[in-house]
């Protein structure tokens, strides 16, 4: 799905066909590797959070969305993401055991945490992609490929 943006519209266009079957499977047949999953390149972050900012305005709801009522409604929403995957053991990554209903409410709760997450940030005055740039760095020094590869330990318990 792609969104288009126009002056306070929003258009959905669906892109290609993909069978229930190939997204359930992840679109990967016998003895083929999967394909890396990607981000549709829109909306940009900026998109999301201009959009978001029209939609509280719209709604004069600016009074209510100050950081800690954004940071807990976004907690709430990572609460129901949560819901989601409770009691079902391990999942596999492109949930090929979920329906698509099941796909569809994961997805509208991980754009309510993005939501939230991109308006939090805009009122705390964080710019979000400039902040992952930074972080990433940070965490290439915390752990160098050379001497994290293949384990999940904290950076603290890596011997120099």
């Amino acid at each position: 799905i792609l969104l288009q943006h126009t002056p306070k519209y929003i258009q959905f266009h669906h892109y290609g066909g993909v069978s229930e079957a190939e997204s359930r499977s992840n679109g990967v047949a016998a003895g083929v590797s999967p394909q890396k999953f990607i981000f549709s390149p829109e909306p940009s972050m900026e998109d999301i959070r201009r959009m978001q900012a029209d939609f509280t305005d719209e709604r004069d709801w600016n009074k209510f969305h100050q950081p800690r009522n954004l940071l807990l409604a976004m907690v709430g929403e990572v609460g129901e993401v949560a819901e989601l995957f409770q009691w079902r053991g391990e999942v596999a990554e492109g949930l090929p055991d979920w329906t698509e209903t099941e796909r569809e409410q994961l997805a509208h709760e991980l754009s309510d945490v993005l939501i939230y997450l991109v308006e939090l940030a805009e009122k705390c005055r964080v710019d979000l992609p400039q902040a992952v740039l930074r972080k990433m760095a940070l965490n290439r020094l915390k752990y160098p490929s050379s001497k994290v590869h293949g384990s999940a330990k904290k950076y603290t318990e890596y011997k120099d």
